[in-house]
């Protein structure tokens, strides 16, 4: 089959998912919420079992992480997340307020098309099939090139379980035939009603040109800022940790560390003390001219690889026990590389003589391609936290945490996710660590709690407002003779409703 043709079935495959995934998503719209529950815990556990085994299978088809976190992460998205989602009410009535006589349901936004990364494959696709069926949405993925293999051996565990629970055919499914053109006509298809995409920006240009609404969560450059109220000890360790935990890849990990000058020699050695090198000059541009191509891509040469891998591919000689490769730099820059996500265990460090100084070389950072993503501080200051968690263009600011757990959910409180919204600021529709909430529309219903005349009258007994009348027009009085002719032009049309 030469290329044209595979290209061609391929958007009749995806055109046929696509039409297959509705259809399903009809039925699954009659779903309670109940029998939805029981087919994400069927699939759950299903995939649980198989995390292991997941884990080797993604290191080996994608060359990146370690296996023993992406274990971790599989685990997390299959048991955590489903019992993190079992309380909540997603379809049909999700809050009933008696006093105010309102009732919102939710209503599933109908199929999406999915977008799961190399980076993260098993725990990614997992999470998306939870969350998506727990809120009665069909999902259809376009399996990451570099992960084929291993986002169809889980999604065929899954969808296996699910139909024995229940699944409607279809509701679940992939594209075999990945190509671009098969992508571009799932993103799409007029029945495609959103576009989840995670750390794909490749795929950007095609979501935005499809018109399509779209969840993205993207690129990070977040830093770790160590305030001298901090447990030097402990916030280097939370860093080296989420630094280095799947060799680096995970977005949400720290690409910078922002230290106040009166601490800084306390923090570099005791993030010597656990294991990390400090690159001289020549040995930095050495590592930093490798880290990027030309067009700006990350090299694959570097991503997702260890410290001591990475330093003995460029005749580096560190330790045995390095953890993590740091460079001093003084400038955030676009041309640096040392400024942008690096997705592998790099870090940046920089020294400010106070706090103040330290927030705005984090917003350097962030607007230099983290913005919406997320921030760490690593302080017991309240009121410098609270000054970080008010003027950083973010979404999120964890506090005395490793960024990549305390991102996704693990050590903190926030909703457990392999999404994490990025925001007006990074260009998507919501800056949430993304849960089936975000895939509904809520239907509000109101019912009458006073008639026309009554809305009349507190207009016109409203002699104090809130703020003065900026003039005439605005005043109750106005306000109330204006009701009045409405309802006067109403009557002579015959309409009655609402009024004694």
């Amino acid at each position: 089959m030469n290329r044209l043709d595979y290209d061609l079935c391929s958007v009749q495959e995806a055109r046929i998912l696509v039409e297959n995934g509705c259809e399903a998503q009809h039925q699954l719209a009659m779903f309670s919420q109940r029998e939805l529950d029981d087919i994400v815990e069927a699939m759950a556990n299903a995939v649980y079992p198989h995390a292991k085994e997941l884990a080797e299978m993604s290191v080996q088809e994608t060359g990146l992480g370690n296996r023993k976190d992406k274990y971790v992460k599989d685990i997390f998205a299959s048991k955590y997340l489903c019992q993190r989602m079992k309380s909540m009410k997603v379809v049909g009535i999700i809050e009933e307020d008696e006093e105010k006589k309102t009732v919102d349901i939710g209503i599933p936004v109908g199929v999406i098309v999915a977008l799961p990364p190399c980076t993260s494959p098993v725990s990614t696709t997992i999470y998306n099939t939870l969350i998506a069926i727990k809120s009665g949405n069909a999902i259809i993925f376009s399996p990451h090139p570099r992960a084929q293999h291993t986002i169809a051996e889980t999604l065929c565990i899954m969808m296996e379980a699910g139909k024995k629970a229940g699944l409607p055919d279809g509701a679940v499914e992939f594209l075999r035939m990945v190509t671009l053109s098969g992508t571009r006509e799932m993103i799409g298809h007029k029945d495609t009603s959103l576009v989840l995409n995670t750390s794909v920006p490749r795929l950007l240009p095609v979501v935005h040109q499809s018109g399509k609404p779209a969840i993205y969560g993207g690129p990070g450059n977040g830093p770790a800022f160590i305030e001298q109220t901090a447990d030097i000890r402990q916030a280097v360790r939370d860093i080296i940790f989420s630094r280095t935990f799947d060799n680096g890849i995970i977005s949400a990990a720290e690409q910078s560390i922002v230290a106040e000058a009166c601490i800084a020699d306390a923090v570099r050695e005791e993030l010597k003390k656990q294991g990390a090198y400090f690159l001289n000059e020549e040995e930095a541009h050495r590592i930093g001219a490798a880290l990027f191509h030309r067009d700006g891509r990350p090299n694959l040469e570097c991503v997702g690889r260890t410290a001591v891998e990475i330093a003995e591919q460029y005749n580096i000689p560190v330790p045995a026990n390095t953890t993590v490769l740091i460079s001093e730099q003084n400038y955030v820059d676009p041309c640096n590389p040392y400024a942008k996500e690096k997705l592998c265990p790099i870090l940046a460090f920089y020294v400010e003589k106070d706090w103040r100084n330290a927030c705005e070389k984090c917003i350097e950072l962030l607007c230099n391609e983290g913005r919406g993503n997320m921030l760490v501080i690593h302080s017991k200051d309240k009121e410098i936290i609270r000054e970080f968690a008010l003027k950083k263009p973010v979404s999120r600011i964890l506090v005395n945490t490793p960024a990549t757990v305390g991102g996704m959910g693990a050590t903190t409180n926030l909703f457990p996710s392999f999404t994490l919204g990025i925001g007006a600021a990074g260009g998507t529709t919501t800056s949430d660590n993304v849960s089936p909430l975000n895939l509904i529309n809520i239907r509000k219903v109101g019912y009458g709690v006073r008639t026309v005349n009554d809305m009349v009258h507190n207009l016109e007994c409203n002699n104090t407002p809130v703020g003065a009348a900026a003039n005439e027009a605005d005043s109750p009085q106005h306000m109330a003779e204006l009701v009045e002719t409405i309802i006067a032009e109403l009557a002579k049309q015959g309409f009655h409703g609402g009024t004694d």
